[in-house]
């Protein structure tokens, strides 16, 4: 059970509409009440058993704030783990029930969507959250080596100027660097836990772009239309530009055997937990990346040192990694996820690095591609002391690419398979961080898997082995730009996608029903070209529809009455940049220059409006 409390002056609410057929039945739908704590309540499966133990922990937060007054609130987004309808309302009134023979208890009705105010106090005490659990309820996870050695592993921290210079993290001005900051903090505390609810998720459920599956464990999403077509672009994108690299696509299976003595091995040098499945007495694990089966891909492949550098693809969907519980909140960290993942064979050292600094630059244009520029997100670069002082001048040679000052990871000992490391992480407006594109130097898996080549001597040699996500997780893309957007509202700067992951590129609007004809025929024109166009026919006011679109973050709205009838001009609404009147071909060609070279995709719900289901609500 998650609790989120809230010592109150007052809160009201309002029970607007049922948010599921086994909503219960009320009475009054608005109420209001004073100088109270407000549990705000996400049952959990299994929370049956732990009633007893969340009224002692209630009880003991309202001795605390000393009030007399409860008022227990169903709030189903603190946790993605949330307990079966008819489980979770049999626990609040158990809650109720028990807790009333002391206080005077409150209960917000359960399966309504519900507007309401708080004020908060402000005090030390007014806001707490808490974690219930019952004894031995989390069975101990199996974890690797690399787990266990992350945690006792001794690690040195620095900044990197781009003139090479380290700096002892506590010692750095941080003044223009305020995100690297929170960074470096993040970092260093090693907390992942989320302990609120972060921006994007109410964006991904307002936009109609993905939410949680209660039917599935926890971390694993449902997106709708316009979330899957998102996903699909992204993928698309990534794929074109590793093939264009020079990858060979390949496809392998999700789940390989636990006892696979190379397989066995592998897991236990990377610092990850596993899903495990049982088939009869065999015992499988889901696969985290695409390295398993394109390792034992490579070890069956005859290779020369003229073939190298080899690079082989995947999009390894799905990914899976059982992943902490308080951690997955929303699209940030998730326990199923679609990994674009490419390894490079590469003969020597100096070749990898080679192919390691033609990475860093692809996933540099490929964050831009996505609205991601360099200062949304901040540079990490990980690597043992040994490769650093023989290999300094090319690490500064990254850290002067992106050319701001960098956070380093060094380790006295090479605790995993790699020796160098870069991602790009994205801080969020919670300062948390996510890597998004990541590449590693591995200097044990072709050894590891038997993965050779022949030299010009006709001898056997072990390859170095570079793994690479020029994205990183495409549901973290989506999380990022989510976030950006979210953190430029709060500058004033109107939130949007890239267009070319817009869902809806163009919205028509006729100003009456009798220019809907008009609106059609503008929109198949405008389908002809490419461009993912629908018409408002709602019988709703031009204002509503204009707000309704604006709400969608629709890049352009055109707006078509007796004017634009006769004259055919366009008024188009530019969004962040005003209204314009513009020519049909005029609009085109501003659109097609923002398109070009990225993949398409046709509108992901039906052209009107009036005809699309509501996936929220």
């Amino acid at each position: 059970m998650r609790i989120l409390f809230i010592h109150a002056d007052y809160i009201e609410y309002e029970a607007k509409q049922k948010a599921m057929q086994s909503a219960e039945d009320i009475d009054k739908k608005k109420e209001r009440y004073d100088e109270a704590l407000v549990a705000f309540i996400s049952v959990e499966e299994g929370d049956t058993a732990i009633v007893d133990k969340s009224v002692n922990e209630i009880k003991d937060v309202s001795k605390k704030v000393n009030v007399d007054r409860i008022v227990l609130y169903p709030y189903a987004h603190l946790s993605s783990n949330l307990a079966p309808p008819s489980e979770a309302l049999d626990v609040l009134r158990k809650l109720e029930s028990v807790l009333s023979k002391e206080y005077e208890v409150h209960r917000a009705p359960f399966g309504w969507y519900k507007s309401f105010v708080i004020s908060c106090k402000g005090h030390p005490l007014s806001e707490l959250s808490k974690e219930i659990r019952g004894e031995g309820e989390k069975p101990k996870e199996e974890e690797s080596d690399a787990l266990k050695a992350e945690k006792k592993k001794v690690t040195y921290w620095y900044v990197m100027t781009p003139d090479g210079t380290l700096h002892d993290v506590n010692d750095f001005n941080y003044t223009d660097y305020p995100a690297l900051k929170k960074f470096v903090e993040y970092e260093i505390s090693g907390t992942r836990a989320v302990r609120e609810i972060p921006p994007h998720v109410e964006l991904m459920q307002k936009l109609e772009i993905a939410d949680y599956e209660p039917g599935s464990d926890s971390g694993n999403m449902r997106y709708y239309p316009k979330g899957k077509m998102m996903k699909a672009l992204i993928e698309e994108y990534v794929e074109k530009k590793v093939l264009e690299y020079g990858a060979m696509q390949v496809e392998t299976p999700i789940m390989y055997n636990y006892e696979h003595p190379s397989l066995k091995s592998y897991l236990n040098r990377f610092p990850a937990r596993q899903y495990i499945v049982l088939s009869g007495r065999d015992k499988y694990f889901l696969r985290f990346a695409a390295c398993f089966g394109q390792f034992l891909m490579m070890h069956d492949a005859t290779i020369s040192y003229r073939h190298l550098p080899i690079r082989i693809y995947e999009l390894a969907k799905y990914a899976f990694r059982r992943e902490q519980k308080g951690e997955l909140v929303g699209l940030r960290r998730l326990r199923a996820f679609t990994m674009p993942d490419m390894h490079t064979l590469a003969m020597d050292m100096e070749q990898a690095k080679a192919e390691f600094k033609k990475q860093y630059e692809m996933a540099m244009e490929v964050l831009r591609d996505f609205g991601l520029e360099l200062g949304d997100y901040e540079v990490a670069i990980r690597f043992t002391r040994d490769f650093y002082e023989n290999n300094k001048d090319f690490i500064v040679s990254l850290v002067k690419l992106v050319n701001r000052p960098v956070l380093v990871q060094m380790w006295d000992e090479r605790f995993f398979y790699f020796v160098l490391k870069f991602e790009f992480n994205f801080v969020d407006s919670m300062n948390k961080a996510a890597a998004l594109s990541t590449v590693q130097i591995d200097v044990e898996n072709a050894e590891r898997y038997g993965i050779t080549y022949y030299d010009e001597n006709g001898e056997k040699r072990f390859p170095y082995i570079l793994h690479c996500s020029p994205s990183g997780a495409v549901e973290r893309v989506i999380y990022a730009m989510l976030e950006k957007a979210h953190m430029n509202a709060q500058r004033g700067v109107k939130p949007a996608f890239p267009l070319w992951l817009a869902p809806t590129q163009v919205r028509i609007i006729p100003v009456k029903d009798e220019f809907l004809g008009c609106a059609v025929q503008e929109m198949e024109q405008f389908q002809k070209e490419g461009v993912r166009v629908d018409v408002d026919d709602r019988d709703l006011s031009v204002s509503r529809k204009i707000r309704d679109a604006e709400k969608e973050w629709i890049p352009y709205i055109v707006v078509i009455g007796e004017k634009e009838k006769k004259s055919g001009k366009l008024t188009v609404r530019i969004r962040g940049n005003g209204v314009k009147v513009m020519d049909r071909e005029e609009l085109l060609a501003v659109i097609k220059e923002h398109l070009s070279g990225k993949p398409s995709r046709p509108l992901p719900l039906p052209p009107l409006v009036s005809m699309r289901p509501k996936f929220r609500g």
